[in-house]
């Protein structure tokens, strides 16, 4: 069964260009290291390496940290304990219809208001609180800082970084540099670990798309590494990291509520995410996948499988962007970001607005009173304007009666 797989799996079709056999791209010791589907097994026990140091990172550095930049986590009410209700929200819906919220009611004994308000504070209480959102992007941002560093570092004197035909020529009997090596199984564990993780993360309102984003992102390094597109898969892992880190520290610095040097470097982010994403990775990645590379060799499968991966990621590039737009309109017409609409949806990926927490009870009710009091205050004033008026008209008829 193993044979019959490893036969089917590696056909020379899927992973070679026409008339390019294994045996043809076989390189010898002094030659340097060709990319091995082997290499890829290493990733799986970095991921968990990387989430036991993400454990250690948030708790001894990250936390500390928080605290120092003035991170504050909102004071929430626990919800009352009642048994049918978290029954209710944990297996059937954390937002309940008005028939819902009645026939609960009545089985607990409890108003209609006194329901709504239980599950709102119960929603609240599930929300993830302003450090742990600190803590999971200091942590994105430094690996994205190092990653970026690193890869810019060992790219700068390459001759595809300056000249993108480099990437195709000789393909696909190309040695890989040690620093790509581990450059390509440093990301795809970090990426891996990303997705084992998903589930205790914060869900944000692009929590879908970033499900796709990291299982495109790690079939694109895999499949690259296996069939040695290496050197475009390192221009396109520094494109991504290039504007990654700049929205993770705007993050750090939402939630610590600096929020002049938050918005400033929201601009910065904006900027290169617009650039590098909508820019340079269609015009010069995309571009050198999809139509340079056939200069150097025939489409196989491997060509239209790579360049399909690249185009959905330039999809979410699109959806993200239109979001980001969206808060340079508030920012410039409005004087501040009000929302991260890209990806700073809380756990609440249903809601829409935020619910108060706490204080919402209070701060409805002083609205309703001041409301009520300016009501009065308009009444009276047309009592005594209406009194006026009457006395004037009696006034007048005086005189007739006489």
């Amino acid at each position: 069964m193993e044979a019959l797989l490893n036969e089917w799996l590696w056909q020379e079709e899927y992973w070679l260009p026409p008339g390019i056999s294994w045996q043809d791209i076989e390189m010898k010791e002094d030659e340097g290291r060709f990319p091995l589907p082997r290499d890829l097994i290493y990733t799986l026990p970095l991921a968990f390496t990387f989430i036991a140091l993400r454990y250690v990172f948030e708790r001894l550095i990250a936390v500390p940290l928080s605290k120092h930049l003035g991170v504050k986590d909102r004071i929430q009410i626990r919800a009352a304990s009642l048994p049918k209700l978290e029954t209710f929200y944990k297996q059937k819906n954390r937002q309940p219809s008005q028939i819902e919220v009645v026939s609960l009611g009545k089985q607990c004994g409890v108003s209609q208001r006194n329901i709504q308000t239980w599950f709102r504070h119960r929603r609240n209480q599930d929300r993830p609180s302003n450090t742990k959102k600190f803590c999971e992007a200091s942590w994105r941002f430094v690996f994205y800082l190092i990653s970026f560093t690193a890869g810019l570092g060992s790219l700068i004197n390459t001759p595809w970084f300056w000249d993108h035909r480099e990437c195709w020529r000789g393909y696909p009997k190309q040695p890989v540099a040690e620093a790509h090596y581990w450059y390509y199984i440093l990301e795809m564990g970090f990426y891996l670990s990303l997705l084992l993780s998903v589930s205790v993360d914060v869900k944000r309102k692009d929590f879908k798309e970033q499900v796709i984003h990291h299982i495109a992102t790690i079939f694109l390094i895999g499949f690259s590494y296996c069939a040695n597109y290496v050197r475009v898969g390192t221009l396109v892992m520094l494109v991504h990291d290039s504007s990654d880190f700049l929205l993770e520290s705007a993050k750090m610095l939402h939630y610590a509520g600096w929020t002049r040097t938050c918005d400033s470097l929201f601009v910065v982010f904006s900027l290169v995410f617009l650039v590098t994403r909508l820019v340079v990775f269609p015009g010069r990645v995309v571009h050198t996948t999809l139509v340079v590379s056939l200069e150097f060799f025939q489409p196989f499968f491997g060509y239209y499988f790579f360049n399909a991966l690249l185009l959905v990621l330039q999809a979410l590039h699109i959806f993200w962007a239109y979001l980001i737009l969206r808060m340079v309109y508030k920012f410039v017409f409005l004087g501040k970001v009000e929302r991260d609409e890209r990806s700073d949806e809380e756990s609440e990926v249903d809601d829409e607005e935020e619910e108060p927490e706490g204080e919402g009870d209070e701060c409805s009710w002083e609205q309703r009173k001041g409301t009520i009091n300016s009501k009065l205050a308009s009444l009276a004033n047309n009592c005594v304007l209406n009194n006026l008026t009457n006395q004037r008209n009696i006034n007048s008829r005086l005189p007739k009666a006489r």
